[in-house]
């Protein structure tokens, strides 16, 4: 499988021409009816091959913990990411393969946070949190490092991560009070993503370069962040099952997937999924749909994103031409 940037690379090299190229992806997305700005691609998996590579490795990684960590659990931790390294640099700084990159990167960042972990939680007087902190530190430190050597995409996205980690702890730390407003932290935390995520994405209106695939990785860390703290809020996990609770679910829902569609990104649409399944069967039992609420539920919603699928460049450009040019010109056109 090729990408858009393996095709951009081979125009760089001369082995393909720029229109030869740009007649190659035209001649895709009429045959599709869609152009491949709308698809979101992402570089996931080459082949099954790299299933091959990410099972092998694994089964390398786990039985180094298993065989070391009778002596020392530090010590099985941080040659689980030394090991993870040594591997990237064979299987994607040489091989390019997509999911090893990801599953590497990965088991690197959480053997250090976790080697980190196990050294500062054993000294006397440290804190949970006062660990997590330093762990969390060092762990963005070699997010860093991974990108600088591999720019693996999805790399940027867990350094945030661990850095989100990093400054909650770092709060905790210092005001322990700061628990109770966790749910706005996150929020924030979901806030900086998404704008970190629209950089990347705006620098890449046409979607064509790994910088594409940053932001969508940044997104899928950015949902989750906005959307649980909004609708947790709102109680109804917790036994709020009132009809205005459950209409201001639904609304926020629409608004959600007016975003998404709007920055044509369908993470909010699949975060938010369960809470609106959840509210729309409250909403459908409290009018008597007793013992079929979440199947008519699926039915409806399903349908519903089916549907949106369909017409979803028809959709974006109705929504597009009620935005002001200054806000478009940062967002993928229609095509």
């Amino acid at each position: 499988m090729y990408t858009d940037e393996d095709l951009n690379y081979a125009v760089k090299k001369g082995v393909f021409t720029d229109t030869a190229v740009n007649e190659f992806r035209s001649l895709l997305a009429t045959e599709k009816h869609t152009s491949s700005v709308d698809e979101e691609n992402f570089r996931l998996i080459g082949g099954f091959n790299d299933i091959f590579v990410v099972i092998a490795c694994m089964l390398l990684l786990f039985s180094s913990i298993w065989v070391l960590r009778p002596i020392s659990d530090t010590l099985a931790m941080l040659v689980f990411a030394i090991l993870s390294w040594w591997l990237a640099e064979f299987f994607v700084l040489k091989r390019k393969m997509a999911l090893p990159a990801i599953t590497l990167l990965l088991s690197f960042v959480g053997g250090v946070f976790w080697c980190v972990f196990s050294i500062t939680s054993s000294v006397p007087y440290f804190s949970l949190q006062a660990a997590s902190l330093i762990a969390a530190a060092v762990a963005t430190l070699s997010a860093y490092c991974h990108w600088r050597r591999f720019k693996v995409p999805i790399t940027v996205a867990v350094g945030m991560g661990a850095l989100f980690v990093f400054l909650l702890s770092l709060l905790l730390v210092v005001f322990p009070t700061a628990k109770e407003s966790l749910l706005i932290i996150l929020f924030l935390c979901g806030i900086a993503a998404f704008s970190l995520a629209m950089y990347w994405d705006a620098s890449d209106t046409q979607r064509m370069t790994r910088r594409s695939d940053v932001a969508f990785w940044l997104h899928l860390l950015s949902a989750p962040l906005i959307i649980h703290p909004i609708f947790s809020n709102l109680g109804i996990l917790n036994g709020n099952d009132s009809l205005i609770s459950m209409l201001v679910v639904v609304v926020l829902y629409l608004l959600m997937t007016s975003i998404s569609i709007a920055v044509d990104r369908r993470a909010f649409m699949v975060s938010s999924l369960m809470y609106v399944m959840y509210a729309v069967s409250a909403i459908i039992e409290n009018y008597g749909g007793i013992g079929y609420s979440f199947a008519l539920t699926g039915v409806l919603i399903g349908g519903g994103l089916l549907l949106l699928s369909a017409k979803w460049h028809f959709i974006r450009a109705q929504l597009l031409s009620v935005l002001p040019i200054s806000i478009r010109s940062y967002l993928p056109k229609v095509k």
